[in-house]
């Protein structure tokens, strides 16, 4: 059995309300992807892969965009949502294995509250948040009681990668050009918050976290020379901070963190190169089954066919190919996806 833990669709009730939101470029993109919001079509690609199932989340945008800032509108989105993704869950038990909740950050409690109803309650796997708040950082204090209770529930955070063609390319520009922002924006965006969560000690504070990075970490196992032996000097290319101190303060050498305390998926958009590198770089027993689906460009399939592809024909063995496919997923979730 393959369980894809990280793929995203948008149920019906939270589907109008983001249609209804005036966000045209989310809108024109939900509307040309109807494998993303059409449960039918959804469940006819599913069941097109043999032995095959889903953990679904909601896709971009992140709730506190679509609330414009607006905890208790962040919180409402959240709760359609969520409960959507349970009822589908419910009622279509073989597509759908599993659902992600979506946590509203912005609201006082940082979406401690909505992610224990949801787990609790509606039986989520784990909560999904963006890599940024609205331009804000995940290491900030305001969102810190989101991590303590994260741990405390003891169930995994999904975490999605943020950015707009709003962020420029160049300071002296005012918006990324060419798709600048989602090709090589977002792969930084998941990048600069691993490093944001392990040096404000949001890793070191709450050791038993389980953090799930998109896309196999981006292009943090590409850049191994600068994480480790780079990021040994800490300290040693600014002036104005004194992150000397901060390095002897770690509780591990910065490339340990990144190798060993994130739990990578095998999203590469159908990259063999990027699948190769990351099982290079992660744990084996951290790394979960992914696709993307539905964001590619068949609309539905070729994210899962290529991925499954790359991974049988990887040369594994089963046992370890297990790990990936579902038993991995089971273990730091708590779920059986597998019987």
């Amino acid at each position: 059995m393959r369980i894809d833990a990280f793929n995203h669709f948008f149920p019906k009730k939270y589907f109008e309300k983001l249609q209804a939101s005036g966000l045209p470029d989310i809108g024109k993109r939900s509307t040309n992807i109807p494998a993303l919001y059409d449960v039918d079509l959804r469940r006819k690609i599913i069941g097109s892969f043999p032995d095959y199932k889903q953990v679904i989340s909601l896709a971009a945008p992140s709730l506190e965009l679509l609330a414009n800032g607006d905890p208790a509108l962040a919180l409402e989105y959240a709760k359609i949502g969520n409960d959507g993704m349970a009822e589908l869950c419910q009622k279509y038990p073989d597509e759908f294995c599993g659902f992600i909740a979506q946590t509203p950050l912005i609201t006082k409690d940082a979406g401690v509250g909505e992610s224990e109803r949801a787990i609790k309650q509606l039986g989520a796997c784990g909560v999904q948040i963006f890599t940024n708040v609205n331009g804000k950082p995940l290491d900030l204090p305001e969102f810190r009681p989101f991590f303590a209770g994260m741990e405390k529930l003891g169930k995994p955070i999904w975490t999605h990668p943020a950015r707009a063609a709003n962020h420029p390319d160049y300071l002296s520009e005012k918006k990324s050009l060419y798709e600048i922002w989602w090709t090589f924006g977002w792969a930084y965006e998941t990048a600069a918050m691993m490093a944001r969560l392990v040096f404000s000690k949001i890793v070191d504070d709450h050791p038993d976290l389980k953090i799930i990075v998109h896309h196999f970490g981006s292009i943090v196992p590409t850049l191994e020379g600068r994480v480790g032996p780079g990021w040994d000097q800490l300290g040693s290319r600014t002036s104005d901070e004194d992150y000397g101190a901060l390095l002897k303060s770690l509780k591990k050498r910065p490339l340990d963190y990144f190798k060993h305390n994130f739990y990578p998926d095998t999203a590469t958009f159908t990259s063999e190169g990027a699948m190769k590198i990351g099982f290079g770089f992660f744990d084996l027993d951290k790394v979960i089954f992914a696709s993307d689906c539905p964001f590619d460009p068949e609309k539905g399939t070729m994210y899962i066919r290529e991925t499954l592809r790359i991974l049988d024909t990887y040369g594994m063995p089963k046992a370890d190919l297990d790990k990936v496919y579902y038993k991995n997923l089971e273990r730091i979730t708590g779920h059986t996806f597998v019987k």
